[in-house]
């Protein structure tokens, strides 16, 4: 059988969710990722991860204690709180703009250099947070940590550069491993630390930085070689000529809208859990943390190990993948709804052991889509993608809480027919649902191509 060219997207026009011809096996050179650097990249995504769970136990205590020092007595928890959303709103505002930058800057001047620069950047914002002396330091800071802490865009394309396609499903596997690692360590650690100083959660996580890009600095070889290097341009860079940029990538396009509604589903359920275990199952800090564990370990164990063991037995290259997806959004769908009707808080951990088989549609979502870029435009399309995600990180909170507020039972304006607290999980699966079906729409066509290739 013969090995069909790869995709140049300036020869060839695809239809959304069209792929090029994939050849039958990889070069004899890239049979595998390359573990050194791969453990790195996890590292990094977990430190990532890590740092911002460490900042969410003691961020409202930190501003509380800048507000009372600024004026005596104006340090309330309400106060604290609104301080609090507006600070998580500036970092993932920071990580809109500053991913598509740091993808296409790596497009031109290669991976490596990229990663350690925002990584280094990364560990003395945490320092200077730390030693912030005034609010308004603290927003800068953390504004600044959100601009070199957009790296995952870098990280998506180096994996794509050192891996083969028929592997890149499971090498993804690790980035949702670390975000589930991270989730669970993160929140836990911090309020640990915050016991003892409520500042030396931001000492931690700066150090750990530092070291790891020590670390890399004598590990991490460059991923992109430079014939396959683009040149910088302001419209690569900007976030929102970065979205028209799609353009040029049918399937990238397509599946675009589909990782924004579910990550308005995921991340409208992040913040709203908490208020929801405590208002229907009374729960307490440690049910909640023992909860979120679950979640995080679950994630781990399925993105990080089971997910390049499910998807290649789900079918060959591109169709295993695009059955992962879909089958993996449809179990999300099934598991918001599981979590909004469940009547007792022991039925939450029999839906989390269901819902983080899930996890298998996020590797197999990347893996799909990198078969379609070029080396050179990686990092450009992985930071359109990041962008989109901080967009609905933004976005998200706000509707998933005002929805929560309005169909709370203990709320006294609530209409009757909305008194239910698993209202905001409702609308949580819809969300994802319409993600399912705008996938569904992006890839009818990768099976239809794939076995037309095996044919021909």
């Amino acid at each position: 059988m013969e090995s069909a060219a790869p995709l140049n997207p300036r020869e060839h026009e695809y239809a959304p969710g069209q792929l090029p011809p994939v050849p039958d096996a990889p070069p004899p050179d890239a049979q595998g990722p390359k573990s050194g650097a791969l453990k790195f990249i996890f590292i990094t995504l977990l430190l990532e991860v890590l740092g911002f769970g460490l900042f969410i136990p003691v961020g409202p205590k930190l501003i509380q204690e800048l507000l009372d020092k600024a004026n005596p007595g104006s340090g309330t928890p309400d106060e604290a709180a609104r301080y609090f959303g507006l600070l998580v709103a500036s970092f993932a505002l920071m990580q809109f703009f500053f991913a598509p930058v740091l993808g296409a800057v790596s497009d031109r001047f290669g991976r490596r250099p990229v990663l350690l620069i925002s990584i280094l950047g990364s560990g003395l914002d945490y320092f200077a947070m730390a030693l912030s002396p005034f609010l308004w330091v603290l927003y800068i800071t953390r504004m600044l940590n959100g601009m070199s802490g957009a790296t995952i865009s870098v990280c998506n394309a180096y994996i794509a550069d050192i891996t083969p396609p028929h592997k890149r499903a499971g090498a993804y596997g690790i980035v949702g491993a670390a975000f589930g690692l991270g989730f669970v360590i993160g929140p836990a650690v911090g309020g640990l630390l915050g016991e003892y100083d409520i500042r030396l959660p931001f000492y931690v996580a700066g150090s750990l930085a530092i070291i790891n890009w020590l670390y890399g600095c004598f590990v991490l070889p460059e991923s992109l070689r430079p014939e396959n290097r683009s040149r910088l341009s302001i419209r690569r860079m900007n976030p929102v000529a970065v979205f028209g940029g799609l353009r040029d990538h049918p399937l990238a396009k397509s599946m675009a809208g589909s990782f924004f509604l579910l990550n308005m589903a995921m991340f409208g359920l992040q913040s709203t859990w908490v208020l929801y275990t405590a208002s229907r199952y009374h729960w307490t800090e440690f049910q909640v943390g023992l909860s979120l564990t679950c979640v995080g370990i679950g994630a781990a164990i399925v993105q990080g190990g089971l997910a390049r063991k499910i998807i290649p037995a789900l079918g060959p290259g591109p169709v295993g993948e695009r059955r992962a997806v879909l089958i993996g959004l449809l179990i999300g769908c099934c598991a918001y709804i599981g979590y909004g009707a469940a009547d007792k808080g022991w039925m939450i951990y029999t839906i989390i052991s269901v819902a983080s088989l899930g996890g298998i549609a996020q590797p197999a979502a990347m893996a799909l889509i990198t078969r379609t870029v070029r080396p050179d435009e990686q990092g450009a399309v992985q930071g359109g993608i990041a962008g989109i995600n901080s967009i609905a990180m933004i976005i998200a909170p706000l509707i998933a809480t005002k929805i929560f507020s309005l169909a709370n039972p203990s709320s006294p304006n609530t209409s009757l027919w909305a008194q239910h607290p698993g209202l905001s999980f409702y609308y949580c699966s819809f969300m994802a649902f319409l993600g399912l079906l705008a996938a569904l729409w992006a890839t009818r066509h990768v099976e239809r191509d794939t076995l037309a290739q095996a044919a021909s």
